[in-house]
């Protein structure tokens, strides 16, 4: 009684399974279990639920892994595995369901407004649930997931130019990248720093930005009454003249490049000093020996100081009103009269630094009749210290990936100060210091590091004498690869924060990369095995190989019997062989230094060749693992009256026969002998091509 093959076979082999490791657009990336006994693998995808043909390629016994392309994109399709034996018996087979990525997107222009940002416009694409942006710059990349256009990437550098690419993605995966189109963040914003010199005016001065060629300033009064002045200028400072007396006014800048592209807003506040007071009026009561002074409030004013000298005495008060009193006069005594009204302004230009890690510096301008000065300082813990000083400076300690807010208060015998404006600064984040590199590879090393404070971002870099790789990401993991060989490398983890940008003060780690005879890597491989009905086998492997093995290896005819081999040499200075290997014989070429090119001649006809390129050592020994190249020709079948089935190879001007009756008789039993003869030679031309080769059913 006979049961259908996936019936009785799957109950022999449940242990045989398929799955997607990768999906693109266009392509499936499959992987299956191995079977014993199997002699091949067929793999099918077939799409559900439209119209459009199946997708059929084998592959050899020694196969587990294969790509199918092309596939229509956002369809789902159902991938089938079958295992082979050696008379074509399908002995098992696997199936599953996937989805392809929707198709590539297309950026239609890709633009920067902030320094830190770029942003992409793109067409919708169908089946599309969102989109993954990408802003690489050389070696390192920045990546964003958005839903719909326009879509923005964030934590750029500001002035540099970046290469953008998007992929959409739906529950399948993702597409492959889009052409690329490159775009510059703006200009950075100046920063800032104001004072007021006089209550008529302002002295406005940034440091310099990076690629800036000018600068526009603005001033307006804060509450918006008055027209605005503007001014253009290729120095650092400005001083606007003619202002208000004790007005608060805002101030805009931003810098320009050479193309006149203006780059990010900064904005200050500053306040002009008072005038000064006018109609003082002194009434005296000198039963109590004290003495009442007041005057007319000055616009703007906070503070009023008042002091009375004679001789080398001086008494003085001060009040947040324009009036207040001086006690302990002396009978007799002629004094003079000093009334000062003040504000923020003076003391507005507080600057803050971290001159190196873990020394915060906090300086600023003196101020009129102030004795000394108190800094107080606290993190964000809630931790507060203060710096008692008659200078304009003082030093404090500080630790990485705080906030701290700072005011400082100036004072005399009269009092304190008021309350200005509260500063904050935010130290540069900590550097992680408990990464180990790990090489998982020869050639591709990863760092792992615990989180650390006021960390948002972490850059990885690898550096040489003379090449550098990087790699940016908020994950605390970091895999480069592409090592060069027998190298020593100095191995950093930067923290980053937008606010304050990278802590370059991080410790490196060293590591050393393999002999370069060790390290020659492959990053992809695709094997199948041409076996003829007599029983010869021929081993196939396409590869992209880098480091020492030659890449973009190609063959080209030269008349009926031989071929030129080119390549394309990996770094430094290799010597190379070329050999042949074919049933009929070996053929080796060492071509002259220097030398890209091997011509191998008088190759006997009716064969089928693998060619290797192979990097030769100073002491004349070749690897063994360079990628393989098949050479050989199309495939004609013909039968002759008495059923014998032949194969005739054209390769170059050369001709195979080989013949096949062995085949021939056990395919006698079948009752369409055309039709298995046309499934032989699907499977054999399939593999020839190497498993890259699709066939429409």
């Amino acid at each position: 009684m006979m049961y259908p093959q996936s019936s009785w076979l799957y109950f022999f082999f449940p242990g045989f399974t398929v799955s997607v490791y990768d999906v693109t657009s266009r392509s499936l990336y499959i992987r299956w279990s191995k079977l014993p006994g199997a002699f091949s693998y067929r793999v099918m995808a077939t799409p559900i639920n439209t119209v459009g043909h199946s997708f059929l390629a084998y592959f050899a016994d020694i196969t587990v892994v294969g790509t199918l392309t092309p596939l229509a994109p956002d369809t789902v399709h159902t991938v089938k595995v079958e295992a082979i034996d050696k008379n074509g018996v399908v002995l098992a087979e696997a199936q599953t369901m996937q989805l392809t990525a929707p198709e590539i997107p297309t950026i239609e222009q890709a633009y920067s407004k902030l320094s830190n940002s770029i942003t992409v416009e793109w067409a919708a694409v169908p089946g599309a649930s969102s989109y993954l942006l990408t802003a690489q710059d050389g070696e390192s990349f920045i990546e964003t997931i958005v839903t719909n256009s326009p879509g923005t990437v964030t934590g750029l550098r500001a002035a540099t130019l970046y290469k953008i690419t998007i992929r959409s993605i739906n529950a399948g995966g993702r597409s492959q990248p889009s052409l690329s189109k490159k775009a510059r963040t703006v200009l950075s914003a100046p920063i800032l720093t104001a004072n007021s010199s006089s209550h008529d005016n302002i002295v406005v001065s940034w440091r310099p930005v990076h690629m800036a060629v000018g600068f526009f300033i603005s001033i307006m009064r804060a509450d918006g009454l008055g027209g605005m002045l503007k001014e253009n200028t290729t120095t650092d400072f400005l001083i606007f003249s003619s202002l208000d007396p004790g007005t608060l006014y805002t101030i805009k800048a931003h810098a320009w490049d050479a193309n006149g592209i203006p780059g990010d807003d900064s904005t200050y506040n500053q306040r002009t000093r008072p005038h000064a007071p006018g109609d003082v009026q002194v009434v005296f009561d000198s039963g109590a020996l004290r003495a009442t002074i007041s005057c007319m409030p000055s616009e703007g004013a906070s503070l009023y100081t008042i002091a009375a000298y004679s001789g080398f005495s001086k008494l003085n008060c001060s009040a947040m009103t324009a009036s207040c009193t001086i006690f302990s006069l002396e009978c007799g005594t002629e004094y003079s009269l000093s009334v000062i009204a003040s504000n923020e302004a003076g003391s507005k230009s507080i600057t803050i630094e971290e001159d190196e890690p873990g020394n915060l510096e906090v300086s600023w301008s003196d101020v009129d009749l102030s004795d000394y000065y108190v800094v107080f300082v606290k993190s964000d813990d809630g931790l507060e210290v203060h710096c008692n000083t008659s200078h304009t400076q003082c030093h404090f300690q500080s630790d990485c990936g705080f906030t701290y807010f700072i005011s400082v208060f100036a004072y005399n015998k009269a009092g304190q100060s008021p309350l200005g404006d509260i500063f904050n600064y935010t130290t540069a984040p900590c550097c992680p210091s408990d990464f180990n590199p790990v090489f998982v590879s020869s050639d591709t090393v990863q760092i792992v590091w615990s989180p650390v404070r006021g960390a948002e971002m972490y850059e990885t870099k690898a550096v040489d004498w003379a090449n550098e790789l990087l790699c940016n990401d908020t994950a605390t993991v970091c895999t480069l690869s592409a090592l060069q060989c027998n190298t020593q490398y100095n191995i950093t983890v930067y923290s980053f924060s937008e606010i304050r940008g990278s802590n370059t003060s991080c410790a490196s780690k060293h590591v050393a990369t393999e002999n370069p005879w060790l390290c020659c890597r492959k990053d992809h491989s695709i094997s199948a095995y041409l076996t003829i009905l007599n029983g010869t086998k021929q081993n196939c492997i396409f590869s992209f190989s880098g480091a020492c093995c030659p890449s973009g290896v190609q063959l080209y005819r030269l008349g009926n019997n031989g071929i030129r081999i080119y390549w394309r040499t990996s770094e430094g200075s290799i010597n190379y062989s070329t050999d042949l290997y074919g049933s009929k014989g070996n053929f080796t070429c060492t071509p002259n230094a220097d030398l890209t090119y091997c011509d191998i001649t008088e190759i006997p006809c009716g064969d089928v060749y693998t060619v290797v390129v192979s990097p030769v050592t100073d002491e004349g020994s070749k690897l063994a693992f360079c990628p393989k190249k098949i050479y050989s020709g199309n495939h004609l079948w013909s039968f002759d009256g008495n059923g014998k089935c032949e194969c005739t190879a054209v390769c170059s001007g050369m001709q195979r026969r080989s013949n096949f009756l062995g085949y021939y008789s056990f395919l006698r039993s079948h009752v369409n002998v055309v039709y298995e003869l046309q499934k032989i030679f699907h499977l054999v031309s399939a593999v020839i091509s190497a498993a890259a080769t699709v066939n429409y059913i």
